[in-house]
């Protein structure tokens, strides 16, 4: 086995590699990779290959299976946004991000003067408009090969036959028990006897094979213009939310250009707005380019990353939203602009940053109108790098009885009130306020990095904003430290939002390296970790696949 392998190993990362090892070579697969938070999902993902689908297929089946064994995550009560390079070299932006009802408005949320997060949070008026549904029914229709039911089966049968709960996952229920028994739909799911299941009982959830079914057979118009909107519809009106079934039939996807950068040699490309993953994603590696990362000591690196986490999420709260109601600045993304940007750091100590900063023709020149991620790649060509979300844990609580379909809690990651922030700490403006139909801001951010014209990496994370800065600190080491895929998803993160001004760390990261930090003037907080994360990507050689499921959590990387 070679010394590739052997670190792999030792990082401890669930890289799972072909059974026939040729002696000096790398284990590799050949025919393509799939790479989710879960095994088994990450198995069924793999026999839609087998069985002749392509990596689309793959990664719209691995999102329903999703759904089913990690619903507290994702599902189709909630949204996605899919990054997918096509076997003829063309990139596909497809944005499945929920909206708000029609009937939304900026004081939904305010009571008495003040907004109360807990509306935004749970229950009713937490709810967006899901589009998970009609992304991967549009990624199917236009580049797979396999029919919405096709891609179903596996998963109609997990969710009818059940699961045994992990005690990870036993834990995501307890810590939610007392807003998911607020719901009977949720009861009747999560609980046995008035008591939250508990790890090693089985979760059967027939209600959402059920549902599962419909979309096999009636296919998108089920979900959007028939019995479940219809459902849901009635359940909103009884229960003071917002969401209608016009709301569900008005829904459409949009196609988005992505977002892009050279970035050392290397041609990177994200998703744009209404994701800030992408725009400032890209802005933080234009500031990094100016650094000579690779030679920089390992203290000094995450000093200056640090300091570009924070200038970026300055420009997040003020300048992004949703292209269709906000004009986001081209600029954000300018190699000038970040080159002026990267002036303010310092290499020795953190600087104070009061606000945002003023892109290059903002006034004019736009871009264009708890999460989960999966990677898929095909021999043919393709790849998909997908984030999907229903927000916080188990999203909004609420299921609509009979459906077993967790809705999301989309809407609290709108501005809801000025200086007001949302669950993940994060503060917004004017920009990302709440609109009727506006789809809220997200810090999703699938990636697909390339070599010349050829794909050599996809990459993605769950976390909230900590997803931006998990995947240039991955970017970082892969690109630049040249770190195995392995070796970058395990390694501890940092992160670092402007507000609060604070650099979170994995409580994994050494004393050292904290201190230093602290030296240089940061506040340091500590965390059991911050992210999780997928990488898959080619050989050298570019014939074959490897891949990494992040150890945090115990997913699984598998091809053939």
């Amino acid at each position: 086995m070679t010394r590739y392998v052997r670190q792999l190993k030792l990082w401890g990362v669930w890289l799972v590699l072909s059974l026939a090892v040729a002696q000096g070579e790398e284990s590799r697969f050949e025919r393509g990779i799939v790479a989710s938070v879960n095994a088994e999902a990450t198995r069924i993902g793999v026999s839609i290959l087998q069985a002749g689908g392509n990596a689309v297929d793959a990664a719209v089946a691995v999102g329903f299976a999703l759904g089913v064994v990690d619903g507290n995550n994702s599902g189709i009560g909630g949204g996605c946004f899919l990054l997918i390079r096509r076997a003829n070299g063309k990139i596909v932006a497809i944005d499945g991000r929920e909206t708000a009802p029609r009937s939304a408005s900026r004081e939904m949320y305010v009571r008495q003067g003040r907004a109360d997060t807990s509306l935004s949070q749970t229950g009713p008026l937490a709810c967006g408009v899901p589009g998970e549904v009609a992304a991967f029914d549009y990624a199917l229709r236009k580049f797979g090969r396999k029919s919405m039911a096709e891609v179903l089966v596996p998963s109609i049968h997990l969710a009818e036959a059940g699961f045994t709960l992990s005690a990870a996952q036993a834990e995501r229920i307890a810590s939610v028990k007392d807003d998911l028994a607020k719901f009977e739909g949720s009861k009747a799911v999560f609980f046995n006897n008035q008591v939250p299941l508990e790890a090693g009982q089985r979760l059967r959830q027939p209600d959402l094979a059920n549902s599962y079914r419909h979309l096999a057979k009636e296919g998108t118009a089920w979900f959007y213009r028939g019995g479940f909107a219809r459902a849901v519809d009635q359940w909103m009106r009884e229960n003071g939310g917002l969401l209608s079934s016009a709301d569900f039939a008005a829904y459409r996807i949009v196609r988005r250009e992505p977002v892009e950068t050279i970035y050392h040699g290397y041609r990177v490309v994200s998703f744009p707005p209404p994701s800030s993953g992408g725009v400032h994603l890209i802005q933080m590696l234009n500031m990094l380019e100016g650094f000579p990362v690779a030679r920089m000591g390992e203290p000094t690196r995450l000093h200056v990353q640090a300091e570009t986490m924070k200038l970026a999420f300055a420009d997040r709260a003020y300048w992004l939203g949703d292209p269709e109601f906000t004009r986001v600045p081209r600029g954000l993304v300018s190699k000038t602009y970040a080159a002026d940007l990267a002036k303010q750091i310092h290499p020795d100590r953190a600087v104070v940053v009061k606000g945002h900063g003023l892109p290059p023709n903002w006034e004019s020149d736009v871009l264009k109108k708890h999460t989960t991620h999966f990677c898929v790649a095909d021999v043919d060509g393709n790849w998909v790098s997908c984030t999907a979300t229903i927000n916080t844990t188990y999203g909004s609580k609420v299921i609509v009885p009979g459906t077993g379909v967790v809705l999301n809690n989309q809407m609290d990651d709108f501005s809801i009130q000025p200086g007001v922030r949302n669950a993940f700490g994060l503060v917004g403006a004017e920009a990302n306020a709440v609109e009727p139909v506006k789809r809220p801001l997200s810090s999703m951010s699938p990636t697909l990095v390339f070599k010349g014209n050829e794909p050599i990496l996809a990459l993605g994370a769950a976390g909230g904003p900590k997803i931006i800065t998990t995947v240039l600190t991955e970017l970082v080491q892969i690109l630049d430290l040249g770190m195995a895929p392995g070796e970058a998803v395990a390694a501890p993160r940092i992160h670092h939002q402007w507000s609060p001004d604070e650099v979170v760390v994995e409580a994994g990261m050494s004393a050292e390296l904290q201190n230093a930090l602290r030296a240089r003037g940061h506040k340091v907080k500590a965390e059991k970790y911050l992210s999780t994360s997928q990488i898959i990507g080619r050989t050298p050689d570019g014939k074959g696949f490897v891949g990494a499921a992040d150890p945090r959590v115990g997913g699984l990387a598998l091809g053939w």
